[in-house]
């Protein structure tokens, strides 16, 4: 049977595993709704005004999450090149941060090769508490082995095709990332490709999230960390407005 995500899953879970930002956010709507209704011609303007600077970041963040998540080519894989897409009896490695949203989905995309899977879930490093709700949400694709990002259990020059899909940037301390790359590098064969999806630190997220892109890392910054582990950024796809795809090569290689 085809593996489909179902309709609206990207945003209901947002909402699923932040409900109490979302609950104590809606709480304050009905207030400020209310208060709408109850106040006097004088102070009626300014308590719509509130009204409106609370509600229309939150419905903004909402939509966008909803058209990236749901309605966007983003989990299709269509974006992705064709020299990116393993063939028969090569090895693809998927990593994620404790919720794996994209394993079933390569598997059915690329049958033919062999796909590992590997979680960089660390509770000690992880402390957020929408990520814990996440991981107990989840349900781990089959064979998932737990791992540190700065030691992969994988020899070297072993893997054809690497995924990091809006995982990495909750390796939070610079040094990590660049020890998470530079394993990625070890493993990854000489003509190899490590696929990374991130949101950006810019302008789009910020209309779309406001102070919540904080949580994302601006593009320079992903630069930085890819050239420090010796990786040369071989295309780079916006697969929308909002979120960004790095197709990475190891250093030296450009075809």
């Amino acid at each position: 049977m085809a593996y489909r995500r179902k309709p609206a899953e990207g945003v209901l879970n947002i909402v699923r595993f932040n409900w109490p930002f979302f609950a104590a956010a809606a709480s304050l709507l009905l207030v400020l709704g209310g208060a709408v209704l109850l106040a006097d011609a004088t102070w009626r303007p300014w308590v719509l005004a509130a009204l409106m600077l609370t509600g229309a970041p939150l419905v903004a963040s909402l939509l966008v999450s909803y058209y990236v998540y749901d309605c966007s080519a983003l989990y299709s894989l269509n974006w992705l090149p064709a020299e990116c897409w393993p063939t028969a009896g090569q090895t693809m490695v998927n990593i994620h941060a404790g919720f794996d949203e994209t394993s079933y989905l390569l598997l059915q995309r690329f049958p033919s090769a062999s796909l590992r899977v590997l979680d960089f879930f660390d509770p000690t490093e992880h402390s957020e508490a929408s990520i814990r709700r996440a991981r107990a949400a989840d349900s781990p694709f089959h064979g998932t082995e737990p791992v540190q990002p700065h030691a992969l259990p994988l020899p070297a020059a072993s893997v054809d095709r690497g995924f990091v899909l809006l995982a990495a940037h909750e390796i939070r301390k610079p040094t990590q990332r660049v020890a998470f790359f530079g394993e990625l590098r070890r493993v990854l064969k000489p003509t190899g490709r490590l696929v990374v999806v991130e949101h950006l630190r810019d302008p789009a997220n910020f209309l779309a999230y406001t102070i919540g892109f904080l949580h994302f890392y601006p593009r320079p910054m992903w630069l930085r960390t890819f050239a420090a582990a010796g990786f040369t950024p071989q295309q780079e796809i916006k697969i929308t407005p909002f979120v960004s795809a790095f197709i990475l090569v190891p250093n030296g290689i450009s075809d």
